[in-house]
């Protein structure tokens, strides 16, 4: 029995570096619209993987993000694209799918 992966080894990852919003769990509500905005817009060519300080914290520090949330586009292990702070809906989606499709 095979195990089929998540994602091809091809796929190009949006990784989400969420803060933690006034020592809980969960990010802020702007943080988690515009995360909600981009995975409704870049997928399926782009995956959007949340990565939340407050349960991963070393995940988060190893990017050495200096503000949060941090949005690191890579694909293959190779990192195409990197926005610290909060992003522009529209603008980052159409910048994101440009930088995966040429």
């Amino acid at each position: 029995m095979s195990i089929s992966p998540l994602v091809s080894a091809e796929a190009a990852v949006l990784l989400v570096l969420l803060p933690v919003a006034d020592g809980e769990s969960q990010p802020s509500a702007s943080v988690q619209t515009l995360v909600s905005y981009l995975q409704e817009r870049i997928s399926p060519t782009i995956r959007v993987l949340k990565i939340n300080a407050a349960t991963h914290p070393a995940v988060v520090q190893s990017f050495q993000a200096q503000q949060l949330p941090a949005f690191v586009l890579v694909r293959q292990g190779v990192e195409l694209w990197r926005q610290q702070g909060l992003a522009e809906g529209e603008a980052t989606a159409l910048l994101l799918l440009s930088k995966v499709n040429g």
